[in-house]
Formats: C-alpha cells, sequence, structure tokens
C-alpha cells in the first residue's frame, strides 16, 4: 500500500486545511458557524465524506450522488448545483495544496426566522473543509489488525433514523466506544437488538465465512468504500452476500476487516476475547486491502485536482 503524505509548507497559513462558509474561504482554525444553526442544535444535518488520495478524489461522484440522496430524504434544497460543489470541494483541497485529505460537505437545515420553529422556513447552509487525512486506524496498526467488541448497546432503529442517511445522530456509537475503550479495545461495532450485526462507527463491516464474504443489508450506511470493496471482491469471482450477519456467525468468521472512507480494508484479528483465525490479517483481507488502495491510481475512480 503507497503511503505518500503530504507535507505542509509553513508559508501556506492553510496548510492545516480549509473550510467554505458563507461563500468564503478560510483557514480550518477560523472556520466558525452560527450557533442557533440547527445543523449544531438539532442534528439536523446530512454530510459526506471523499477522500484525496495522491491529488485525486476517489469515487467523488458515487459520494455526490449519496450527498444528494440524503438531502431529498431530509427535505432539504442545496444552494448550490453538483458541479459548483464539485469546484468548491477542489478549490478546498487545493488552497491547502494537500495531496492526501478529508474533505467534507455538510447541508444543515440552518435557522428558522427568529421565533420560529417550523423546519420548512429555515434556509438551508451549505458547508464545506479539507483538512489531512484521517485514519481509524493507521497503516502500521493495520498491519497487526485490530481488536473489535461487539456492543451492548444497539444501534438506533433505521425506522427513527435513517442509516443511509449520513448523519451525526452518534449517540450509540459514542457508547459503544467508550464501551470497547474500557476493555481496552480498538473499537465497536454494534448489533440491532436483536443479535444482528450492524455497523461500527464510520465503517461498514465484513466477515469472510467458508469463502464468501457477508456484509449486513440493514441498519447500515451504503458505504462507497463497501461498495468499491463489493465489486473487488466480485472480480476475483468471490461471492458477497449483503444481508443479514448475525453475532453467532460473525464470532466464527475465518476472517473479519471493515471498510471506511477513512482508512480503507482495515483487519479485525481478535474479536472480544477470541483470535480470528490464525490471529493476523487473513490473506482475503489483504488481497482486497492492496487492491483497494491500488484502485486510487485507476482513472475510472479518480478526479484530479489542478493544484494552481
Amino acid at each position: 500500500m503507497s503511503q505518500r503524505q503530504s507535507v505542509p509548507e509553513l508559508s501556506n497559513p492553510v496548510a492545516d486545511g480549509t473550510a467554505f462558509i458563507d461563500g468564503e474561504y478560510t483557514p480550518i482554525a477560523e472556520a466558525r458557524i452560527p450557533i442557533t444553526d440547527w445543523g449544531f442544535l438539532r442534528s439536523d444535518v446530512t454530510y459526506d465524506v471523499v477522500a484525496v488520495w495522491g491529488g485525486g478524489f476517489f469515487r467523488l461522484d458515487d459520494h455526490l450522488d449519496r450527498f444528494f440522496r440524503g438531502i431529498g430524504k431530509l427535505h432539504m434544497q442545496a444552494p448550490h448545483d453538483r458541479d459548483e460543489i464539485k469546484g468548491i470541494l477542489a478549490e478546498c483541497v487545493s488552497r491547502s495544496g494537500l495531496r492526501e485529505a478529508y474533505v467534507e460537505m455538510i447541508l444543515t437545515r440552518g435557522t428558522p426566522p427568529p421565533g420560529g420553529r417550523d423546519p420548512r422556513t429555515c434556509e438551508n447552509r451549505f458547508y464545506a473543509l479539507a483538512i489531512p487525512y484521517v485514519w481509524i486506524a493507521s497503516p502500521e496498526k493495520q498491519e497487526q489488525g485490530l481488536h473489535m467488541t461487539i456492543s451492548s448497546v444497539p444501534r438506533i432503529a433505521p425506522e427513527s433514523v435513517d442509516p443511509t442517511v449520513k448523519n451525526f445522530h452518534w449517540g450509540d456509537m459514542v457508547k459503544g466506544l467508550f464501551e470497547a475503550y474500557d476493555q481496552d479495545r480498538d473499537t465497536v461495532v454494534l448489533t440491532d437488538g436483536k443479535g444482528n450485526i450492524t455497523e461500527g462507527p464510520g465503517f461498514n463491516l465484513f466477515a469472510n465465512i467458508d469463502g464468501r464474504l457477508v456484509t449486513p443489508a440493514s441498519g447500515v450506511l451504503l458505504g462507497i468504500t463497501r461498495k468499491t470493496v463489493i465489486e473487488l471482491a466480485e472480480s476475483l469471482n468471490v461471492k458477497v452476500d449483503v444481508g443479514t450477519l448475525t453475532e453467532a456467525e460473525l464470532r466464527q468468521a475465518d476472517e473479519i476487516f471493515i471498510s471506511s472512507t477513512a482508512g480503507g480494508v482495515m483487519p479485525i484479528t481478535r474479536l472480544d476475547d477470541n483470535a480470528i483465525g490464525d490471529g493476523g490479517p487473513g490473506p482475503l483481507t489483504l488481497r482486497l486491502r492492496q487492491m483497494y488502495w491500488d484502485a486510487h491510481d485507476d482513472d475510472k475512480y479518480v478526479t484530479r485536482i489542478d493544484y494552481r
């Protein structure tokens, strides 16, 4: 896996990142939003995150498709069209000079007129930012694999908060993370409360069970990295089941890995008190991990950025 890292120039005042707020570009350290914005007060917001690697966006159009689907489901209207948002995201990266970046687009409900509480009267607000690339687990940590626990905290029901609309409702995830940290484990995956695996904080999960990959279909974000993994696995003629994955099945898996824009394909080598497989990253996990990073050099996935 290539590990090209940005080296910010000391003379660049936005080397730590750039934000776009109210039509202006600003250093990330100076970025502010109104305290009355319902995105902050009520978590009434959707967002998406696209990675930049080696100076190019990875699957930018897929991320924009998901972002606009979420906007529609929340009855919001973006103040910028698709091409304008592409330009804003590219400008945030270009100004920062980052070659590897974590780039976020956000649409909030905004603020209603004084004294109002009707969400239909809010003016929706668009924000964007680019910061140095974020890892759920560093490449060094991935070499040995992560230690995961299955949380006792159930995932928020999809009937209440649609997980396919990327959101900031992370109360269950954060509670689960502290449960994992209290047990000296790296991360956590949540169930639906009925014994079926869903997702973890910022990632989807895959299990290799007798040569087939299983990933949950319900209660999860339809991750772009998840989509990429499915495509790559199918190119290897590996059967992929998008369906139900029970806690019992996960505990018997030959390999487990997680997938996220913030780190790609990441091996899980311990689940609660037990090693997965031989206790190291499995061969299919490693193959897909390498293929995922190789895809970042494939022009069918990459949108190059003009660094002026």
